[in-house]
């Protein structure tokens, strides 16, 4: 089958190989009348006209406020940028520059503290001219900009393969981290094609066609599945997918290849001297089994089969091909929290793994193997993914190859997210004849499908420029093919639905009114939670929750379900706002959030009972918007302590889209800044004001620091405090606008003064990750029309993402040879 299959992929290769040539063209500045004010008229006379602001004076403000340290010889230590002879007039000529300046003055960053600053309506006439300039010199020639092909990463991957088969794969088992470029890891340019990566799916495909169709020669394996070592298992903390009634275990959902005999088996950690715990086997939710577990026994038992760790399991039970959903839990026998003699967080086995015997009474599930299948039985046709391939049956041998090429077919349309056209299917055919010579008709759809999912067709998201473009015509429209892929990957992370692929064959999506319908009705369907388990957790960083891990010894009561219920918060808020049309501004402004009663006893609220998430009013201000979640307490904390400067850093980078610049070259860690007096522990923040003494750290920590120290009273597990190592916190601080601020409802409401940037940059994260392509300067002016017009609906949250999707950068190209080149992405330091 590899050969074939190899065939087949090897031309995605050549997709990927040199890149064009690009042009930089220079826009010739564009004039554009500036707007009279509208006189007022009194009884007793005319008021005189004021005179309209020049660009002259404009320009004038910019050499005297901006490049007396943006100049050419200074440009290396401000942003590597010189307004040096910077005319106004000029703006459209220098696009990429200006658009530097606008989200600099925008966000209010721009003159620093406690420079010179010209007069308010200055300043404000500056950044409309500016905007003005760019946004009309982009009517006259729109750049809707050029995306080379994308392939399925692994969340789309898995996502297409439910959508075809319907078996939940884990597709890190065959293909290589996904590359991040910016926040995301849909982007094209970062999508690399090598040999190492078409090998892996290849592989894939291979394995999936077996896990889909099963395999009566299967070989007797054990298939390993562990527990995080974060991951607590005491009483009270059920673990998701495990019956209620239950306490700690593991829950997998795992592919059979054939009806037969398999064994599942145990690995323990802990346990002490641990008797009479009782262990629940369930498939698919029924009970199969009741281990009885007993430490004695169990370590007798390793010792007798050479091992050195505790396993236990059941005997050969018989489960039928497909895929089940496995769970192997403590049946429950108290709710009372443990108390240790030793170390108390070591019983939760969540400390790192230090968990060990003689620590602890509680055994935790370490791991989970899958044996077998010990003895195949047959093969059950009820499969489900067995049900969605095989849609005929042969009668007779003359009728197998007209049966396959009726599942090729239907195959091959729905991977490849468009009718499949003759010629493809003779194509597959020949690997089905191929298979079926070796080992008859379901071997040679076996191979046909392998050689589906191995198809360019479906592991890339090509686009094709129409054919009859107009001479020198730099612009089209995508296919409506190509639309329905681009609008359901954006919306539900998964391939276009039936629905959306009919109107897009009869090329009646892109109709009017019909695309307004269609998000519409994606919008209101739940696979449009997608935009928050994948949009959102990657735009807040919200997977960094897990590398930070906070140190067990200070803070023994998190552990991964804690880690788990706040990302489940912060997704559900996101995409409430996003269901109920909520304004974008709740997000920071919102005086509820989504709790369980493990979540919420975390956070000291009281009244939340049980596992399920729920909507939650907040006690009192101490927590608002996403500002209060525990997810971005903790992604922004170290694991001993917080980090005011990384919380900062958090907010400029991902709420108002202003990263400061990297802290310059041998500047020590704050870990390391002395200072104190001998024997004295220094809070975080006095370490911050030693720290900063240095004239070059001060000039952005003077703009982070505040923000950050705003957010101080939250621990690294998200929990509210008042004190640090002792003492009191101090947590005032000044906004570079001079507003002071102390806590995180103060934060909000000075973030909230200057919406505009706030609404952009969410907007720019939204378009680069509709489009799977990184953001260029180009694309502002539709990123502020998106906005203004999201602004005249009070910001409501699908406002913003209709605008994206009826965006000229989402439903149009330009073509690759006038594109501008991917290296001119803004540099927003």
């Amino acid at each position: 089958m590899r050969a074939p299959l190899t065939a087949l992929l090897i031309s995605a290769l050549t997709l990927g190989g040199a890149a064009a040539s690009y042009t930089l063209q220079a826009q010739a500045p564009t004039k554009s009348p500036v707007p009279t004010p509208a006189r007022a008229t009194t009884t007793a006379a005319a008021a005189p006209a004021k005179t309209a602001i020049t660009d002259a004076q404009l320009s004038k403000i910019v050499q005297t406020n901006c490049a007396s340290c943006h100049n050419d010889k200074l440009k290396d230590q401000f942003g590597n940028l010189s307004l040096q002879g910077f005319d106004v007039a000029a703006a459209a000529r220098h696009a990429e520059v200006t658009e530097k300046m606008i989200r600099k003055l925008r966000a209010g960053m721009m003159p620093p503290p406690n420079a010179p600053k010209p007069a308010p309506e200055m300043m404000t006439a500056l950044i409309d001219r500016l905007e003005n300039r760019i946004d009309t010199a982009a009517k006259l020639d729109p750049n809707p900009g050029y995306r080379s092909f994308q392939r399925l990463n692994r969340a789309e991957y898995k996502a297409a393969v439910k959508d075809l088969l319907g078996i939940d794969i884990d597709p890190g088992q065959w293909l290589p981290l996904d590359t991040m470029s910016g926040n995301f890891d849909n982007i094209a340019d970062a999508q690399f094609l090598n040999p190492t990566v078409l090998e892996a799916y290849l592989n894939a495909a291979e394995d999936i066609s077996r896990m889909a169709l099963g395999d009566r020669n299967a070989p007797d394996i054990a298939v390993k599945y562990a527990n995080s070592t974060y991951l607590s298992q005491n009483p009270g903390d059920h673990v998701e997918g495990t019956p209620y009634g239950t306490r700690g275990g593991i829950a997998v959902d795992h592919i059979f290849p054939a009806d037969g005999e398999y064994q599942l088996l145990l690995n323990f950690a802990s346990g002490g001297s641990a008797k009479d715990e009782k262990i629940d086997f369930s498939v698919d939710g029924e009970q199969v089994f009741v281990l009885n577990y007993d430490q004695a026994t169990t370590q007798r038992a390793a010792a007798a089969d050479g091992r050195s760790y505790a396993q236990q399991g059941t005997p050969a039970i018989k489960i039928t091909a497909g895929q089940h959903h496995i769970a192997a839990a403590f049946v429950k026998k108290q709710d009372c929290p443990l108390e240790d003699v030793i170390r108390p967080h070591d019983w939760s086995y969540a400390g790192g793994g230090s968990g060990g015997n003689s620590i602890t009474r509680l055994p935790h599930v370490r791991e989970l193997y899958i044996k077998g299948p010990i003895k195949v039985t047959g093969m059950t046709e009820s499969n489900p993914s067995r049900n969605k391939v095989f849609v005929c049956r042969p009668v007779t041998a003359a009728d197998e190859r007209n049966c396959a090429r009726t599942i090729i077919s239907k195959l091959g349309s729905q991977a490849f997210r468009r009718p499949m056209t003759a010629s493809d299917s003779d194509q597959f055919l020949k690997l089905f004849d191929s298979g079926s010579e070796r080992g008859g008709f379901e071997i040679g759809i076996r191979e046909a499908l392998g050689g589906i999912l191995a198809s360019p067709n479906f592991v890339l998201k090509t686009e094709t420029a129409p054919a009859n473009l107009a001479p020198g015509q730099k612009n089209y429209r995508v296919s409506d093919l190509d639309l329905a892929t681009r609008l359901a990957f954006f919306l539900w992370g998964t391939p276009p639905d039936e629905q959306l692929l009919t109107l897009a064959s009869q090329k009646k999506l892109s109709a009017p009114g019909e695309l307004d319908k269609q998000v519409k009705r994606m919008l209101a369907d739940p696979r449009a939670d997608a935009l928050g388990s994948r949009f959102a957790a990657q735009w807040l960083h919200l997977a960094t929750i897990y590398k930070v891990n906070p140190d067990a010894n200070y803070f023994p009561n998190f552990d991964q379900l804690t880690a788990d219920a706040m990302k489940t918060e912060t997704i559900m808020f996101f995409n409430n706002l996003v269901r109920q049309n909520r304004s974008f501004l709740e997000m920071f402004s919102a005086n509820y959030t989504f709790l369980n009663e493990r979540l919420a006893r975390h956070y000291g609220i009281a009244n939340v009972a049980g596992p399920e998430f729920r909507k939650v009013e907040y006690p009192d201000a101490t927590r608002r918007g996403i500002l209060g979640h525990g997810s971005i307490q903790v992604l922004t904390s170290l694991a001993g302590r917080t980090s005011p400067v990384n919380r900062g850093k958090w907010v400029m980078s991902a709420l108002m889209g202003t990263p400061p610049p990297n802290p310059p070259a041998n500047v020590p860690p704050l870990d390391d800044t002395s200072g104190g007096k001998e024997g004295q522990t220094l809070t975080t923040r006095q370490r911050m004001e030693i720290h900063r003494n240095n004239a070059m750290c001060a000039r952005c920590h003077n703009l982070i620091d505040p923000i950050g120290l705003a957010m101080d009273n939250f621990d690294p597990t998200g929990r509210f405090r008042t004190r640090e190592a002792g003492n009191l916190l101090d947590t005032n601080g000044k906004y570079y606008d001079g507003t002071t601020i102390s806590n995180v409802s103060e934060l909000e409401e000075v973030l909230l003064k200057r919406p505009v940037p706030l609404a952009r940059n969410f907007t720019e994260n939204l378009l680069s990750y509709a489009i799977g392509r990184s953001i260029e300067y180009y694309d502002q002016p539709t990123i502020r029309s998106i906005v203004k017009a999201a602004e005249t609906d009070k910001y409501a949250m699908q406002s913003f993402i209709t605008g994206v999707v009826k965006s000229d950068a989402f439903q149009m190209k330009r073509l690759e040879s006038v594109s501008e080149p991917t290296s001119k992405t803004v540099n927003r330091n």
